[in-house]
């Protein structure tokens, strides 16, 4: 991304946002954009960069400055800090920028208790109901996440979790209920606040971890196809138990 006047140019295809703490390295030519599709690129790189904990909670993070190490101008920014803070994840710092919330474990496992009242019905229900081959359709992503937790990526296991997730609500037909679904699920994917005695920060599940939530994904999806309403109950509970990764 460069800096913008009425215009901005994104990265080329592919390249995506430059990580928040490197100095982007040289773009070729790129066709224009309008800015909301910078703020855009800048969001999603800030998303991805809170969710692999490369933004450190506690720490506060200047627009002018993370504006410079994208190569934007500071309004694209502030922005996304600011759509970031109705999202719960950073806060206004006034006159030195945003601070990075946060979160412990028992804000994680109220997000999990809200989303499983919200998502755990609906399931049982679709799963009395939808067809096999309904399910079948959503293979690809169920795949999708088990090759995204291999990499060991928090950030790119994170997005794969929500579609898979969202997917199966989409059967349910109910647009709001998807959106706040997948709004808790954003906000229960922020990193963990480093106990008050450790100096190290807070670290990212390991790949294991995401491995086995992804294996989850498979093994519900199977008894959905199945229909064995039994293990689909005893799955999606114990998937919301452990839904703070």
């Amino acid at each position: 991304m460069r800096g913008e006047h009425t215009h901005s140019e994104p990265p080329a295809p592919g390249a995506g946002a430059s990580p928040v703490g490197h100095v982007p390295g040289p773009r070729p030519p790129v066709a224009v954009v309008r800015r909301h599709s910078v703020r855009a690129q800048v969001l999603q790189a800030l998303r991805a960069a809170l969710v692999s904990g490369e933004m450190t909670p506690g720490e506060v993070y200047s627009a002018p400055v993370l504006a410079e190490r994208f190569g934007v101008s500071a309004t694209p920014v502030r922005e996304a800090m600011q759509q970031l803070a109705t999202e719960g994840a950073v806060e206004v710092v006034p006159n030195r920028g945003f601070r990075v919330i946060e979160h412990d474990a028992r804000e994680l496992t109220e997000l999990a208790e809200v989303r499983a009242l919200l998502e755990v019905p609906v399931v049982l229900r679709l799963a009395r109901t939808l067809p096999a081959a309904r399910w079948s359709e959503l293979r690809p992503l169920a795949e999708a996440t088990t090759q995204a937790a291999a990499t060991g990526d928090r950030a790119v296991y994170a997005e794969s979790d929500r579609a898979f997730h969202r997917a199966i609500l989409s059967f349910a037909g109910n647009g709001q209920l998807v959106g706040i679904a997948d709004e808790l699920h954003r906000r229960s994917q922020w990193p963990l606040l480093a106990p008050r005695t450790s100096h190290e920060p807070a670290q990212p599940p390991p790949r294991a971890l995401l491995i086995a939530d992804a294996a989850e994904h498979t093994a519900l999806l199977d008894a959905l196809i199945a229909r064995d309403l039994t293990v689909v109950s005893a799955l999606v509970h114990e998937h919301f138990a452990g839904a703070d990764l």
